[in-house]
């Protein structure tokens, strides 16, 4: 969640450093607090830090969550984070933010073997870090799907916030792959079947609540001072930014987001909604009436069943019969 993951950047203003004893306080306790919350037990085996990719001798890891009864194929879920992650000893790893939680067991129930990511993030690593890293997951899955017994072709994804911004590169990006590359993992596609999005950015441009501009400009690298299409700072906030990649042979997106939402304003799914319906890709958003940017969409009144919502478009994009026992 873009709220809680940046909020310690608010220490670096001026008049702000009387504050930094009490965040640290504050910090370990909200993070959390991030999309896919609710700790219930998880009936999944799980395969712990898999190197999927190294940068610099740095290692970027994934875990596998394998159903009971699995029905033959694969989500890449990508939690939440501002796109934000210390280097540190002590700081948690972002892809153990969905361990134990309402997504991951709904997903692991369904029958779907499930990836969860570590990527490069702000403070350290900028756009397109992110982005690349999650493709090369992506490509690594499809590459070892054989071994984890999962349609290759058949990977769909889904994030919450700036993972659902991440998911949404994915399912809108041209592939990049390369036949001749001595990497036989970067040989593969890195683009998904389908995508399911909780309060996702997509026009980082057009986000100016307080947390969420922190969050957006750690995440590109720099302020955005000008909107004039030919200013380097727009160029790369549009090429940041998945509205800007939709085409006409994208993944069909189902977008979940709250009209409460302070942080990634609901607008930012109308946008996504609106560009994807003018080039001619299946999508459906759904409007969660007063969800706010939290865990299960808080506040929410009369909330729809989004995990259903969800299962539902995996199931019917990825090819899952709806009459076998992991569909129910």
């Amino acid at each position: 969640m873009l709220t809680f993951g940046l909020e310690a950047r608010l220490c670096r203003t001026g008049g702000c450093r009387r504050r930094r004893s009490r965040m640290r306080r504050r910090i370990p306790a909200l993070v959390v607090l991030f999309f896919f919350a609710g700790a219930v037990p998880l009936q999944a085996r799980a395969e712990k830090n898999v190197v999927y990719g190294m940068y610099s001798g740095l290692a970027l890891l994934m875990d596998i969550y394998y159903p009971e009864k699995a029905n033959g194929y694969g989500v890449i879920l990508i939690a939440g984070s501002g796109w934000h992650m210390p280097l540190a000893y002590h700081a948690g790893a972002l892809k153990d933010r969905v361990e134990g939680q309402d997504v991951l067991r709904t997903l692991t129930e369904a029958g779907y073997t499930v990836f969860t990511i570590n990527h490069r993030a702000a403070p350290r690593f900028r756009y397109p870090d992110a982005v690349e890293d999650a493709r090369r997951a992506v490509r690594f899955i499809r590459h070892h799907a054989r071994e984890y017994s999962i349609d290759p072709e058949q990977i769909g994804g889904i994030g919450g916030s700036s993972g659902g911004h991440l998911v949404s590169m994915l399912g809108t990006l041209d592939d990049q792959s390369d036949p001749n590359d001595p990497d036989l993992v970067n040989r593969q596609s890195s683009r998904l079947r389908c995508v399911v999005t909780l309060a996702a950015p997509s026009d980082l441009s057009r986000i100016k609540t307080e947390a969420g501009l922190m969050a957006v400009t750690s995440f590109v690298g720099v302020p955005l001072r000008s909107r004039n299409p030919k200013a380097e700072e727009y160029k790369k906030y549009a090429a940041a930014s998945p509205l800007t990649h939709v085409s006409a042979d994208d993944a069909p997106f189902l977008l979940l987001h709250g009209d409460a939402d302070k942080t990634v304003p609901f607008e930012q799914s109308e946008l996504m909604r609106a560009a994807l319906e003018r080039a001619g890709v299946e999508v459906k958003l759904v409007r969660i009436s007063g969800g706010g940017h939290g865990a299960n969409f808080e506040g929410a009144t009369n909330p729809p069943d989004f995990l259903g919502e969800m299962v539902g478009w995996l199931d019917r994009h990825l090819g899952v019969s709806v009459s076998s026992d992991q569909a129910k």
